[in-house]
């Protein structure tokens, strides 16, 4: 009996191609599944970044204002004296740039920051105007499965 076993163990040295196609299919159709959402995922990344890079504008801007008789900075430049964090260009692979802030003007309450989120593309936004916010925002047409602005235009 252990003659046999030890017999059929050297007869079978590996595995069939059939056995072999099986696997390679198999891991095919895995990755079928998983790359669009891994892709996806880095999209709404890029978009959750810009977001936060423009919530952290509005936090600057509001202080900016309140050490300077209310009102607002126009410059990103000076949003980035108050918040270091806020990042003035595209540098280095970085994933979004605080693009622009308008402010003071005619209308000494009145503000917008803007956010634009690399690879996206999208563009995420916060208008402050007579103390009513709104965050408006417009979808990108870059890679990386834009889709952090909804069809609404409001985040």
């Amino acid at each position: 009996m252990l003659y046999r076993l030890r017999r059929r163990m050297q007869d079978e040295q590996g595995f069939t191609l059939i056995e072999l196609l099986v696997v390679i299919l198999i891991i095919g159709i895995l990755a079928a599944v998983a790359i669009p959402t891994f892709l996806n995922q880095r999209g709404k990344a890029y978009d959750a970044n810009a977001q936060t890079v423009v919530k952290d504008m509005q936090t600057a801007a509001e202080t900016y204002a309140t050490g300077n008789n209310g009102t607002y900075p126009t410059t990103v430049a000076q949003l980035n004296a108050i918040d270091p964090s806020i990042p003035t260009t595209f540098t280095g692979g970085a994933s979004v740039a605080g693009d622009a802030i308008t402010g003071g003007g005619t209308s000494a309450d009145t503000y917008v920051v803007t956010a634009t989120a690399v690879n996206t593309g999208d563009i995420f936004s916060i208008v402050e105007a007579a103390g009513v916010q709104t965050e408006p925002c417009t979808a990108g047409t870059g890679g990386g499965q834009p889709g952090g602005c909804p069809t609404s235009a409001v985040w």
